[in-house]
């Protein structure tokens, strides 16, 4: 059955459940400990914490409903999630950012029925983390905990608002660690857990045995058509939301620092085609633009980073969520291996618009396209080397001449082009246009960009 990503909004009745196949493979000590008690001292210091967040906005004319006969049109919206006090004393309280979206008014609602006007303090939608304040009157906070300490099998349970359903606890273990490429949010580090998470639980918090957030509850995987928990959430790490946090709190956004490299992946078959075991770990560095501090620094088509600022890398999804929490300015120790050699380099990340006008400055032509070598046999065309465009940006020149991911630039002004090199360096020497051709899935073309 295909399966889509629902967002959680709505929102907290004490709903505790344990079964036997939850934790029938826990340690003996820690299973007798919750047949006997539960876990409701570990609950009652921190149940407080958890809050009720109700967003009041006014819908966007782009996403105002079609108008049905004899109704009025719907111009404001009312959504409700859950939040965490981290801080009694500032009365900071993390959210997802999706939860108060479009938000004019947001209202929270504490366990004890007392209601206070929050104020956004700064939203991070890359990373679906906001910060609200409240005015900091006898709060009660959750501890931090360390989710970089998690393993697969944990205990966990998850407090939020699902379905209007005030403070609901629901008990389950850690699936998973690490999940990316999900496309819920652009930076994707999630735990994923078994503890049902329903609609509502957005922004409500993931604790650990000892009472300590460890994760902001965030998304769940569903059947088609079903809202409902299948046993699929998702929830943002404590680490990465602390950190957006501190940003937020002390700039109201996150500035994020640029690297400047295209990364995948090493899988099996790549590593033993570069000569390494197949289980190597690493992110293979598959383009340095020529303007990008990773070029300045050194890095080349090829390396492979092996670790970040000390944290070793096993995949590239780690290397954008690392360099996603710094900022300009910051700077990066980099350990790659290189044609079997290890070698360190430092890279001071830059502003992203100064980068952007660099590179539009720099090859105004080719502005905006993600690109890479191509070198392969396809049916009915023979032997094809070219450049591939990966991706592109829809408001560049490429993307307006017609030109889309996928397809293979063979020549450019009428000469051949083995490479992103050699497609740049023409580039560059144009002044008015740059005819290329094209191949792609309708065939061979020759697209003028101008």
């Amino acid at each position: 059955m295909k399966k889509t990503l629902y967002r959680l909004l709505a929102s907290l009745l004490i709903i505790i459940s344990f079964s036997s196949q939850s934790y029938a493979s826990w340690p003996f000590s820690v299973a007798q400990q919750i047949n006997k008690t539960g876990i409701s001292q570990i609950l009652q210091p921190i149940l407080p914490a958890v809050v009720n967040v109700s967003a009041q906005g006014d819908i966007p004319l782009n996403q105002l409903p079609p108008p049905v006969p004899g109704r009025p049109i719907p111009r404001h919206f009312e959504s409700m999630g859950s939040g965490v006090i981290v801080d009694a004393k500032k009365g900071y309280i993390l959210t997802n950012a999706h939860v108060i979206h479009e938000a004019k008014t947001i209202t929270v609602t504490l366990s004890d029925g007392r209601v206070f006007k929050g104020t956004l303090k700064g939203a991070d939608p890359a990373s679906d983390i906001a910060l609200i304040t409240i005015t900091p009157d006898h709060l009660k906070e959750i501890p931090l905990g360390n989710s970089d300490n998690l393993k697969v099998g944990d205990f966990v349970a998850a407090i939020g608002n699902p379905f209007g359903l005030n403070q609901t606890v629901t008990s389950g273990i850690v699936s998973a660690l690490q999940r990316t490429g999900l496309g819920i949010e652009g930076y994707e580090n999630f735990i994923q857990t078994d503890a049902p998470i329903n609609p509502g639980n957005s922004g409500g918090a993931l604790i650990n045995l000892k009472g300590e957030l460890i994760g902001i509850n965030t998304a769940i995987l569903a059947s088609s058509g079903n809202a409902g928990n299948i046993g699929i959430g998702f929830a943002i790490p404590v680490n990465m939301a602390n950190g957006v946090m501190k940003q937020l709190a002390e700039y109201g956004s996150v500035r994020r620092g640029l690297l400047g490299v295209l990364i995948q992946d090493l899988t099996p078959a790549i590593a033993t085609s570069l000569g390494l075991p197949a289980n190597s770990d690493g992110a293979l560095v598959s383009q340095v633009p020529t303007y990008s501090p990773a070029a300045k620094a050194g890095i080349l088509t090829g390396d492979i980073i092996q670790s970040l600022n000390n944290t070793t890398i096993k995949n590239a999804g780690q290397v954008k969520n690392i360099v996603g929490m710094l900022r300009v300015g910051d700077k990066v120790s980099i350990t790659l291996l290189r044609k079997g050699k290890r070698e360190t380099l430092n890279v001071e990340l830059s502003d992203p618009k100064q980068y952007t006008q660099a590179a539009e400055h720099e090859n105004p032509f080719l502005y905006g396209l993600a690109l890479r070598n191509f070198d392969q046999t396809i049916t009915g065309q023979g032997h094809l080397i070219g450049v591939e465009v990966v991706n592109l940006d829809e408001d560049s020149m490429a993307w307006h001449a017609g030109i889309r991911p996928g397809d293979v630039i063979t020549s450019a002004n009428l000469t051949p082009v083995s490479d992103v090199a050699a497609l740049q360096d023409i580039a560059k020497q144009t002044k008015n246009e740059l005819l290329v051709n094209v191949l792609s899935r309708a065939g061979a073309r020759f697209v003028v960009i101008k």
